[in-house]
C-alpha cells in the first residue's frame, strides 16, 4: 500500500517543479508588433498551463487507477482511467497551444 503514495508524492513533486519553472520555458519575443507578441505570449502560456494540468491529471488518474486495481475497486479504477484520458487530452491541447504561440511568434519576425 505504500507504493501508490510514493508514486503520488513523486507525481506531485514533478508537477510542482514543472509549474515553478514553466515561466522560464517561455520563449523570448523580440518583435515590433506588440499585439502579435502579446497574442503569441498568451497562447504559449495557455498551452504551458494546460500541458501542466494535463500531466498532473494524467499522473493522478494513473495513481487512482492503480489503487483501484490493487484494492479491487473497479469504480475507482474506472475513474482513474477517465482522469488519465482527460489529462492526456489536456496535455495534447497544451502542446497545440504552445505550437500555435510559437508559430505566431515565428510568423511575426
Amino acid at each position: 500500500m505504500r507504493v501508490p503514495w510514493i508514486l503520488a508524492g513523486i507525481g506531485v513533486g514533478v508537477a510542482v517543479t514543472y509549474l515553478l519553472f514553466v515561466n522560464e520555458l517561455e520563449p523570448a519575443y523580440d518583435t515590433s508588433h506588440d499585439g502579435f507578441t502579446d497574442a503569441a505570449r498568451r497562447t504559449f502560456a495557455w498551452g504551458s498551463k494546460k500541458q501542466a494540468e494535463g500531466k498532473l491529471g494524467s499522473v493522478a488518474g494513473a495513481i487512482k487507477e492503480g489503487v483501484g486495481n490493487l484494492t479491487g475497486n473497479q469504480n475507482l479504477a474506472d475513474e482513474g482511467t477517465a482522469d488519465r484520458v482527460v489529462g492526456d487530452v489536456k496535455d495534447a491541447a497544451g502542446r497545440v497551444g504552445q505550437a500555435v504561440g510559437q508559430t505566431i511568434h515565428d510568423l511575426n519576425k
